[in-house]
């Protein structure tokens, strides 16, 4: 029996972006096209596959049983392909999309950049926000090469990869009135302190972390990105809870300092993920184990090696 291998690109725009008007888009054919290919792939399958509601384009049973099974064929035969073309990092004149959390992009991505700029001058990154859900970042549709943070309960069509943990320190002003040289847990409970609020999962490690070990603490203000904690603290008695890599690169600044939490926060992973479907490219594939070694030497101090 023959097949239009065209219809399987189709079946998972479809899947993925769950409207007609986004999957023809991704495509870059128009929305009658898409409809026509949509007729023949029900025509083929014997099944409406995916049912106009309120909220979008719903697969039916059949369509999510058939999913896994048309996307790893998909990944295999772009693995064929795309295995066959060399890759030349020094060469390469790409565009590439990735969405860090903040965390990332305050931690990791000065120190990709400068690596790729060693290896990769023609490679450019476009960055775009993580916020509160993988589907804002891109990445499920695959438009975005990698995401970067705290990855939980991904969906089957996304691969993820471990990069490091980190744990939590603590940060006040330099000449705090009533904090020396450590940090007890009454004074912690005492202070007031900088909440920061980034989207995902992080500020719920953090608040988990808390409750587990009786740690109470009076947040006075809640703020959206890393750089206005010490501006903030700088200023205040007020002291702040941050991953340790964090304090790292707030340690520099003078009119803060950095001690170590009360009690044993635990620690919090660094995942990447991306989709399935570039599992075996071979720019992306050079670009995830160069975030997986930047990620290393940052963990490690070494983020000054370029080469």
């Amino acid at each position: 029996m023959r097949y239009d291998l065209n219809l399987l690109p189709v079946f998972m725009a479809l899947m993925e972006e769950r409207s007609v008007t986004r999957a023809a888009a991704r495509l870059n054919i128009t929305q009658p096209a898409l409809s026509n290919a949509l007729t023949r792939l029900r025509a083929l399958l014997l099944d409406p596959l995916f049912i106009r509601e309120r909220y979008g384009m719903q697969p039916t049973p059949k369509a999510q049983e058939l999913a896994p099974a048309i996307a790893a064929a998909l990944a295999a035969l772009d693995g064929v392909i795309l295995g066959q073309q060399a890759f030349d990092p020094a060469r390469a004149e790409l565009l590439l999309t990735i969405a860090p959390n903040s965390y990332v992009e305050f931690v990791l991505v000065p120190a990709i950049v400068a690596r790729l700029r060693e290896r990769a001058p023609g490679i450019r990154l476009r960055l775009t926000p993580y916020g509160s859900d993988l589907a804002d970042t891109g990445v499920i549709s695959g438009t975005t090469a990698l995401v970067l943070g705290r990855i939980v309960d991904p969906p089957d069509n996304l691969v993820v990869q471990h990069l490091i943990d980190d744990g939590l320190d603590c940060i006040v002003r330099a000449d705090h009135p009533t904090v020396g040289a450590r940090l007890t847990k009454a004074q912690y409970e005492r202070l007031k302190h900088v909440n920061m609020l980034p989207p995902g999962r992080l500020r719920v490690g953090l608040f988990q972390a808390l409750e587990r070990q009786g740690l109470k603490r009076e947040v006075a203000v809640s703020v959206t990105h890393f750089l206005a904690i010490p501006e903030m603290v700088a200023v205040t008695d007020y002291c702040a809870t941050l991953p340790r890599l964090i304090c790292r690169h707030l340690a520099q600044d003078k009119r803060v300092k950095v001690l170590p939490a009360p009690v044993d926060l635990g620690t919090f992973p660094v995942h990447m993920a991306w989709h399935v479907r570039y599992r075996d490219d071979p720019a992306h594939r050079w670009l995830r184990a160069l975030v997986d070694e930047v990620a290393k030497d940052v963990a490690a101090g070494r983020a000054a090696r370029a080469s």
